[in-house]
This record gives structure tokens, C-alpha cells and sequence, in this order.
């Protein structure tokens, strides 16, 4: 179980001077498995909610998937991107905003839910924006990495493990960034009326000081995703409420809140 540091650990990112960082709290490894049982209990729940969000979450990919193969134009998928980007952080505020009612003891709506960019707008918005310009330098460096990889016509696949090796591990390195950035950073800004800066110095901090329960929950969260993809987004009517749900019991155990939780 997650517990409250003695004291604020001092490190470079906490004396950076760029923007306050609010306190963490050392995390067991063992709580990522809770926060997927408090998802799934949230679920349960809030069915129909849980159901609207997933379907969103399937619909999107479905839509750049049947766009690209009805028109043949794979330029499409970079702005499509984009856009699931913008609307990503909007439909994950309305997840983390029935959890948050719940865990007030209010009945959550759907209504409720949608409002829940509207607390922190700005910064919010400027979350997604960080977000984008991460996914096109990303997308830059790969078409760097493919641009300079030497053309053979042997197309074993040994002859591909260098070009493999070096994507994965460059993908990794930015997979590692994403994490750090992302991890609370969200719904910090939903919580409380913060800056962009001091949610994201507070995410990387969090992640810093509980980088084995963390890398593990980020390992979690990448299988889903990969599950999703496999059953052709199917999947993600189900498993994004759950990481949506997780995500802010998470949240709650790794990041002092104004008022401490009660598990029920």
C-alpha cells in the first residue's frame, strides 16, 4: 500500500526552480494490481458510462482505420493522430471525473463527466497540445531512423535486426519520456488549479521516486493497449474505462491530495 514520505524528497527536479512541485508518496509494487481492481469495481459501478467512454475510445482508431483504407491516402493518419490526441486527454478528464464522484460518494453522470475539461481548460488544453508536438517529433525521428537505414534488397530477417534494434530502443527511450510526463499529469490539472508546469515537474517527481511500481504500471498500461490493437479496438471499450478508472486511483495513492482517501 502507498504511503506518505516523511518528508518531500529533494532532488533536481523538486530544487529545479521552474515550477512548485506537490508532494509524492512512495508507492508498493503491488498497487498497480489495486488500482485495476478499484478500476474494475468502477466499472461495475458505472456501467453505462463506462460504455459510452469505451465506445469513443473504439470508435476513433476504427475511424482513422476506415478513412485511410476508403481513400488509400496514409497522409491522413498524421492529422488523424492529431487529432485522437486532442480529444484523448478530453474523454480521460471524463473518466477520471466519475471515479472522483464516486469516490466523493456522488452519483456520477455523463453530463458531469463531459464537464470536467471545463476546471482547468487552459492548461488542459495545453496538455494536449504538449502531447502532439511529442507524437510528431516521435514520428520525425522514425522517419529519420528509416530515411537512414541502409536500402538492401536481402529482405532476411536478420538483415533487419540492426533497424529493428535501433527503432525499439529509440521508441523505448520516448515510450520512458511519455510516462514520466504523463503519467498524473492529467488529472492534476482536473483536481486542483495548477499550472501546466507544476502538474508535469509533479508527474516526472512522482515517477522518479517510484520508478519500479511505476515502470510496471506503464507495462500494464502499454499490454492493454497492445490487447486493444489485437482484437481489432474491440478491446478498448472495455480496457480504456479500466485504465481510465486505474489511472486515477493512481493518481490519488501517488500524489498528496487535499483530502486523504478511504478505500470502501
Amino acid at each position: 500500500m502507498s504511503q506518505h514520505f516523511k518528508e518531500t524528497p529533494r532532488n533536481a527536479i523538486t530544487e529545479s526552480g521552474i515550477a512548485r512541485v506537490i508532494p509524492c508518496k512512495e508507492l508498493d509494487v503491488s498497487d498497480p494490481i489495486k488500482w485495476l481492481s478499484l478500476g474494475f469495481q468502477d466499472i461495475k459501478r458505472a456501467p453505462g458510462i463506462s460504455l459510452f467512454y469505451g465506445i469513443m475510445f473504439a470508435i476513433i482508431p476504427w475511424a482513422i482505420t476506415g478513412l485511410v483504407a476508403m481513400t488509400g491516402w496514409h497522409l491522413v493518419i498524421l492529422p488523424a493522430l492529431i487529432c485522437f490526441m486532442l480529444l484523448g486527454p478530453y474523454l480521460a478528464a471524463g473518466l477520471y471525473d466519475v471515479s472522483w464522484e464516486m469516490e466523493k460518494q456522488h452519483t456520477p453522470s455523463l453530463r458531469h463527466s463531459l464537464n470536467a475539461m471545463k476546471r482547468n481548460a487552459v492548461h488542459e488544453w495545453g496538455f494536449a497540445v504538449l502531447l502532439i508536438v511529442l507524437m510528431i517529433f516521435w514520428l520525425r525521428v522514425a522517419s529519420l531512423i528509416h530515411a537512414i537505414y541502409p536500402p538492401t534488397y536481402d529482405e532476411t530477417y536478420q538483415s533487419f535486426i540492426p533497424f529493428l534494434a535501433v527503432g525499439t530502443f529509440v521508441g523505448m527511450i520516448f515510450t520512458v519520456v511519455l510516462l514520466f510526463i504523463s503519467a498524473f499529469t492529467q488529472p492534476i490539472l482536473m483536481e486542483r488549479k495548477v499550472d501546466l508546469a507544476t502538474a508535469v515537474l509533479t508527474s516526472v517527481n512522482a515517477v522518479w521516486e517510484n520508478k519500479v511500481p511505476m515502470f510496471i504500471w506503464g507495462g500494464i498500461i502499454f499490454s492493454c493497449v497492445a490487447l486493444g490493437f489485437l482484437t481489432a479496438f474491440i478491446g478498448f471499450v472495455f480496457l480504456m474505462p479500466l485504465l481510465g478508472y486505474a489511472s486515477w486511483h493512481a493518481y490519488i495513492d501517488a500524489i498528496t491530495t487535499k483530502k486523504p482517501r478511504n478505500y470502501v
